[in-house]
């Protein structure tokens, strides 16, 4: 049997699992898949790394979406703007690693990973 504050934090959970997604969220989703492929990166398992930058694609254009609903772009509050930006800035930080694991194999392959830059929002 669970105990009582085992059961609240899984109704929690339940609740927020039911709850829209902020464009905060959506920055928060990509960091994490940033980060699953970092993981990947660092496993050697480039195939994964590859299968988690599309995820990544997917979850950048339902950030796009969310950025511009019903035609109008979000505003965010400041606080959320500079929650965004660290936010970005980790994702970068994350990026460049994965480019820097991923150089002896780029070579190899042709593969230049600073020939098409992306924009999140």
């Amino acid at each position: 049997m669970l105990a009582s504050h085992e059961t609240h934090i899984i109704a929690a959970s339940a609740a927020l699992a039911d709850m829209p997604l902020t464009l905060i969220d959506h920055y928060k989703d990509v960091e994490d898949g940033s980060r699953r492929m970092l993981a990947a990166a660092h496993a050697g398992d480039w195939q994964q790394v590859a299968l988690l930058e599309n995820d990544c694609k997917l979850m950048i254009q339902q950030l796009k979406r969310h950025a511009h609903a019903g035609g109008l772009e979000v505003v965010l509050a400041p606080l959320q703007r500079q929650e965004k930006q660290r936010i970005m800035q980790r994702i970068l930080g994350v990026d460049a690693q994965i480019r820097r694991l991923m150089e002896p194999w780029s070579d190899l392959a042709g593969i230049h990973p600073d020939a098409t830059p992306k924009v999140l929002h």
